[in-house]
């Protein structure tokens, strides 16, 4: 039994040697060394500081660890944490927690793992989260001047306890998420009434093979405008029904299966269904998709579309080939994040009717508390095959009835921000 549990000690400190921790594996072996700050001699030494960057409840971070220094500035850092997350197929959040050392700690890095289910409250994520970011600063605790102010206390459970632990759970619903939504609106004035309704159903199962997802929603506007003469009626009808399946064939391969059916007023679709066979390359392995991610994807297909009125090249009804090309790449790094895409698709009758969108997002940090924030979005479109013969009301172009001609479409936006003064900011105050 000694023996046992010396294993076991040993087997806790060697998680923080190789910079990898699983909760799992934590939750059976370790009880996070607390950390006594109040002992730390004042003045004899200079408080680590830390720079988190997350999309999390920083404050309460700042507000429960008190032991280190929190900068705004990752360049004053002893510690810079950046916590990146992702939704899984259950429901909850996936956290990635990067910790990288400077100056004496150069060249220290280690990520943590944390996962939330649907069912926890953001009190739980935050204090999971919280004793996660605990255990990767004690890696950098030990290998400083604070280690001989650290109390360490290790619980090791009993053996019953660890077999029922590492007893793999069953799923009774086996992976299946289901989610239904609706939400309705009535607006009215004395010559305006605006009424909508949206009711949608999401269906996921996602496990590390297998991909599926069943989405649909149906969506119903109408406004009415009221003068002396007349009365304007604006009604917008939009439903579909979508579905896929996705392999996973490797680290870098999938393929999967693409169907759906759609009506749509605006874009003149009576009814529309498709089915496009899929594969996607990776370049990097999927697992580091919360921090680097460039992959390429192309689909092949039929389609078949109905209109409601005949369109500007005379058909009412036809089928159609057609297959894309889509490249995504995104970059989550400490210097900033960065997005593009790059879609291109065409009609293989006649590869003149095509579309190629552009979409970026880039945030960089260029210097201390200087950050540049672009995004830039370009269309060419010449695949307008579904718009209606005729000329187009003022009325359909003012209501956004009717979808109108257009061989481009194009967005920008460009920001930045300066942040100085205090560098220190320990203090949290939520008061009005």
């Amino acid at each position: 039994m000694h023996n046992d549990r010396t294993v076991a000690m040993t087997r806790t400190f060697k998680i923080f040697g190789n910079g990898s921790l699983k909760p799992n594996a934590l939750w059976l072996t370790l009880c996070l060394a607390f950390v006594i700050p109040s002992i730390l001699p004042a003045q004899s030494q200079e408080r680590l500081k830390l720079f988190i960057d997350c999309n999390c409840d920083r404050n309460y971070l700042v507000q429960e660890i008190t032991y280190l220094d929190h900068v705004r500035d990752q360049g004053q850092a002893n510690i810079q944490l950046f916590i990146f997350d992702i939704w899984t197929g259950a429901g909850g959040r996936s956290f990635t927690l990067n910790f990288q050392g400077q100056r004496q700690f150069e060249g220290l890095e280690q990520e943590l793992k944390f996962e939330s289910n649907p069912n926890m409250t953001n009190a739980e994520i935050r204090d999971g989260l919280l004793k996660v970011v605990n255990q990767g600063l004690l890696y950098y605790l030990v290998n400083s001047d604070y280690a001989s102010h650290i109390d360490f206390q290790v619980n090791l459970p009993e053996v019953s306890d660890t077999a029922v632990i590492a007893e793999a759970e069953e799923d009774p619903w086996d992976y299946w998420i289901f989610e239904v939504s609706g939400n309705g609106r009535f607006y009215k004035e004395a010559t305006r009434e605006d009424f909508s309704v949206d009711l949608g159903v999401d269906v996921d199962r996602v496990t590390e093979d297998w991909r599926v997802r069943i989405d649909g929603r149906i969506s119903h506007a109408e406004n009415q405008f009221e003068s002396e003469d007349e009365t304007l009626v604006s009604l917008r009808k939009w439903k579909f029904l979508s579905g896929s399946v996705v392999k996973s064939i490797t680290d870098h391969w999938s393929t999967g299966v693409f169907s759906g059916v759609r009506q749509s007023t605006f874009n003149n679709i009576a009814q529309a269904y498709n089915f496009h066979p899929a594969v996607e390359y990776s370049i990097f392995p999927y697992e580091e998709v919360l921090r680097r991610e460039i992959t390429f994807a192309y689909r092949i297909g039929f389609q078949h579309q109905q209109y409601f009125e005949r369109t500007i090249f005379g058909q009412i009804e036809e089928n159609l080939l057609n297959h894309s090309l889509d490249i995504q790449l995104r970059f989550r790094q400490p210097w900033g994040d960065i997005f593009t895409t790059l879609q291109a698709s065409s009609f293989l009758h006649d590869m003149s009717k095509n579309r190629v969108e552009f979409d970026n997002w880039v945030a960089v940090r260029l210097y201390e508390g200087l950050a540049l924030r672009f995004s830039a979005n370009f269309d060419l479109v010449s695949d307008q095959i579904n718009l209606p013969e005729g000329d187009t009301s003022v009325e359909d172009i003012l209501l956004q009835q009717r979808q109108i001609a257009t061989d481009f479409a194009a967005s920008t936006g460009l920001g930045l921000s300066y942040t100085f003064g205090s560098t220190l900011n320990n203090t949290v105050n939520t008061r009005l």
